[in-house]
């Protein structure tokens, strides 16, 4: 090979470099475990929405979502619904009753309160409450407030393994010894599961997996659906996407930015205007010095192929 066509090829692969470098990228889009982690969540700072910042941890390949009231597995993220399925430890399933106040809950700092909040079809069964719980407050004549939601509630859940060695006191239109050992209700009617506040002992969450139809609460979907949302920002993020970019937000300005690969834009990846002009001046160089080394090359010393 001669010196000519060695500096011609090392001149194109600059080239392609350069090109490659320019090019719109996904820094932000990640995985942990069987997770894709994407817009508006991330793992890394700047990226995703700043509604959703410093929310996702990624520990030994789980996904881990942090709130006021803990900690959480994250175990499906389905875009296309906009939900996440959580995982709290010490929350009572079919198999198992968890008291002692234990459970976490749920409860959201209020920022973030507009952007995650539990599925409407989502029960939560509290356990163990006084009857001085603010759950039973305000209703006259003692009657119950518990009630169904979707489908799912208390008198079903007495029939799990794990109240064989319970025998609770059951739900009915009033109660006078005492509340019952279960009380469902909507995640609307008690806004935060806190065990302490509410005086319960523990709870457990179900939420409807309509249409699918399931014989009993053995086959109930337990865990916490939360629903997200990123409150308008959506033109945004689509026009940013669409160009090629990742959505994002500046860390100090808490703006949206659109990452570009190599620059961030305040509108989308096709804007030259709010381009870094720096870069783009080192992109212009480059490219400038490859073409002219290449034609430099090409009138000194001509490569004939064929």
């Amino acid at each position: 090979m001669t010196p000519s066509l060695t500096i011609l090829l090392l001149s194109l692969h600059l080239l392609s470099l350069l090109v490659h470098s320019f090019n719109h990228s996904n820094p932000c889009r990640s995985f942990c475990g069987n997770l894709t982690i994407d817009y508006p969540f991330a793992l890394q700072p700047g990226c995703g929405h700043q509604g959703f910042r410093e929310l996702l941890f990624c520990i030994n390949d789980v996904v881990m979502l942090h709130i006021s009231s803990g900690s959480y597995r994250v175990l499906d993220i389905d875009y296309a619904y906009e939900s996440l399925i959580l995982h709290d430890p010490h929350m009572s399933t079919c198999d198992s009753i968890v008291l002692g106040r234990r459970g976490n809950g749920f409860v959201v700092e209020p920022w973030r309160a507009p952007y995650l909040s539990p599925t409407p079809d989502n029960v939560f069964m509290l356990l163990g409450c006084s009857s001085q719980s603010p759950l039973f407050q305000g209703f006259p004549g003692k009657h119950m407030p518990c009630r169904n939601v979707s489908g799912l509630g208390c008198e079903d859940y007495y029939n799990c393994p794990a109240w064989d060695i319970i025998d609770p006191r059951r739900d009915g239109p009033v109660y006078g010894s005492g509340p019952p050992d279960c009380c469902s209700m909507p995640y609307e009617s008690v806004k935060s599961v806190n065990l302490s506040r509410l005086d319960c002992q523990g709870y457990s969450s179900a939420y409807s997996l309509a249409p699918l139809k399931v014989s009993g609460p053995g086959q109930w979907a337990y865990g916490i659906q939360v629903k997200y949302g990123v409150q308008g920002n959506e033109v945004f993020c689509r026009a940013c996407e669409a160009t090629g970019g990742s959505c994002g937000y500046d860390i100090d300005k808490n703006s949206d930015l659109c990452m570009c690969g190599s620059w961030n834009s305040t509108s989308n990846c096709d804007s030259v205007q709010t381009a870094d002009a720096t870069i783009r001046r080192k992109w212009c160089l480059g490219v400038g010095l490859a073409g002219l080394l290449i034609s430099t090359i090409t009138w000194w010393n001509p490569i004939k192929f064929g």
